[in-house]
């Protein structure tokens, strides 16, 4: 059967397929399995439910809600019978969250955490179209999912059910992504069956897939990077486990020894830190040939261009060494996809000698994901880009100011009743602005150097890569989070947020007294162990781009608390705003 719609996926596994875990998630500490008929089932069930409580094909619906197998039960049944969905990430603020439910004018909402309950119930006669609340885990007052099943069970017509699906169109609207961007209201990304399924058949041979594996899951699957590889996977017949949450990806990537498994820059950080963490704890003769291997790896290139010497060495430090740091992810990976930011090139090198296959690619939401992928094989990969243009679209660089420019097929078909703000991304040729600046490497290997609305100019005139600067300042793992600024300024600088975990292992491993979370800004050793990593970025710096007078601030940048995006990315004006004391002070003391 030939995938045009996103949900023709399910109908061709219903008949090739007789996985018993195609969909699992953890309740109450064991793990719950769903096979494709229990997944078909609910899927029906949901869709058959949707129709009797009068919801109609074309009426939008929101989900709000952790990871977990139903909430494709509630994808899957609102795309047969035609009803878009509108995903929201379950820690947005209730500003936005009474935005996107009236913008969407959704009728009825899933959730999963009680705080999102409160969120909708202080809003009470503010959400004039929302019509039904349910809930996938137990919230006293809220009417639970089990209920919802039940009512689709009790009225089942997969005759009505095949009416709709039979007229929908691969050009039709799938589902509306709201962007919680850095800057203003979100903005509803419309994405079509078409948009999907298209970048899931370019992709379908990104990794040797193979329906025995197993993907670890734990991006949210409100944002279009992990949903695009969640519908991947199920084109594949590949089993889908849910993560419990962040803090348990290592355990649960012991547990299960999964295959594959997508991150973010951030995760894939955090990864390296505790290894790192790990080989400082060790003495003697294994802490030199952990030294060693690290070392080795930050060398690493592709394809044996080090020579036979160095592979020689690898074995050496792979036996040794590596063979644990894959061990620590579950001992199966064969490869780990990164996306939505920039990854640092030193990650790439350290993971791949370790023969991590880890894949860097771009896209936007806009392009639903996927417009250049690093892939396996030789010449198919370079180290500090994010690879080949996927061949089902196109990619330019605008001459006037090296801003990237897309068209395509997973093209989106614009924003959410919002037409200017259409036709200020997509041009009258049909190139999607994507507010990104890179270049091509060897004339095929994209990479990005910018982001456009981030660059900022000097009172000199000189411009300034913020992001490339923070990329090096997260390299020391006493940084968990850092912002370059500087924009009008005589002189770059950063705020910086330690990292209180390592600084705390750092104190005892050395016998310094910890002086307490809100003074340790201020402590001698924590500003000599910045200040000398900050040393040493500057001598790789150009005179013009090197950070002077950065400061150690408290507190933490989150998404419940405004700081970040969902994926991690920084909201550079609230960041400032709320810290604009501190950054009066930094420039405010002559040269």
């Amino acid at each position: 059967m030939e995938i045009k719609r996103v949900f023709d996926i399910l109908d061709t596994l219903k008949k090739t397929s007789t996985k018993e875990d195609i969909l699992s998630g953890k309740v109450n500490k064991k793990w719950v399995k769903y096979s494709i008929s229990d997944f078909v089932n609910n899927a029906n069930y949901v869709s058959s439910a949707l129709l009797h409580l009068g919801l109609q094909s074309g009426d939008n619906l929101a989900i709000m809600a952790s990871n977990m197998p139903e909430w494709n039960f509630v994808d899957y049944g609102s795309q047969q019978v035609a009803m878009p969905s509108a995903p929201i990430f379950p820690t947005i603020s209730a500003e936005d969250l009474k935005y996107i439910l009236n913008h969407s004018q959704a009728k009825i909402i899933f959730i999963s955490e009680r705080s999102t309950y409160q969120k909708l119930a202080s809003m009470e006669g503010e959400l004039p179209y929302l019509k039904y609340v349910f809930s996938f885990h137990p919230i006293e007052g809220v009417k639970n999912f089990s209920e919802f099943l039940e009512l689709g069970k009790q009225n089942l017509d997969l005759d009505k059910i095949e009416q709709i699906k039979n007229k929908v169109t691969e050009n039709d609207l799938l589902t509306i992504l709201y962007t919680s961007g850095t800057t203003g209201q979100p903005k509803g990304v419309m994405i079509s069956h078409k948009n999907l399924v298209s970048n899931v058949m370019i992709c379908k041979d990104i990794a040797p897939f193979v329906d025995r594996w197993r993907a670890l899951s734990f991006l949210p699957l409100n944002h279009v990077y992990e949903r695009f590889l969640n519908t991947l996977y199920l084109y594949h017949n590949v089993s889908i486990y849910y993560a419990e949450s962040f803090e348990t990806i290592g355990d649960n990537c012991r547990e299960l020894h999964p295959e594959i498994f997508v991150a973010v820059p951030r995760v894939l950080e955090r990864v390296l830190e505790k290894i790192i963490s790990a080989g400082e704890k060790l003495s003697g003769f294994k802490k030199m040939i952990f030294d060693w291997s690290v070392r080795l790896a930050e060398k690493y290139e592709l394809d044996g261009a080090n020579g036979p010497w160095f592979e020689f060495q690898r074995k050496i430090c792979d036996t040794l060494v590596y063979s644990k740091w894959r061990a620590a992810v579950g001992g199966k990976v064969e490869v780990i996809v990164s996306g939505g930011a920039a990854l640092n090139p030193r990650i790439e090198r350290i993971f791949a000698c370790a023969n991590l296959k880890l894949l860097q690619g771009y896209g936007l939401t806009e392009t639903c994901v996927v417009v250049a992928v690093n892939r396996l094989g030789k010449g198919n990969m370079m180290f500090g880009t994010v690879g080949k243009v996927v061949e089902n679209s196109e990619v330019k660089i605008a001459e006037e100011d090296g801003e990237i420019l897309m068209k395509g097929p997973s093209l989106m078909l614009g924003y959410y009743k919002n037409p200017e703000a259409t036709a200020e991304a997509i041009d009258p040729q049909g190139w999607f602005h994507t507010g990104d600046i890179g270049k091509f490497i060897d004339g095929k290997f994209l990479k990005i150097t910018d982001r456009k609305k981030e660059i900022f100019k000097s009172s000199a005139g000189k411009y300034i890569s913020p992001v490339a600067i923070e990329n090096k300042l997260k390299e020391c793992k006493y940084i968990e989070h850092c912002m370059v600024i500087g924009e009008g300024q005589k002189y770059a600088s950063a705020l910086i947020i330690p990292s209180m975990l390592n600084l705390k292992e750092h104190f005892n491993k050395n016998n310094i007294e910890w002086p307490g979370n809100d003074a340790v800004h201020a402590h001698d050793e924590v500003k000599k162990i910045i200040n000398a990593h900050i040393k040493a970025i500057n001598a790789t710096l150009a005179p013009y781009e090197q950070l002077k007078r950065t400061q150690l601030i408290k507190g933490n940048w989150t998404v419940e608390s405004g700081e970040i995006t969902p994926k991690l990315s920084l909201k550079r004006k609230i960041i400032a705003e709320k810290n604009k004391e501190v950054i009066v002070k930094i420039f405010g003391e002559g040269d």
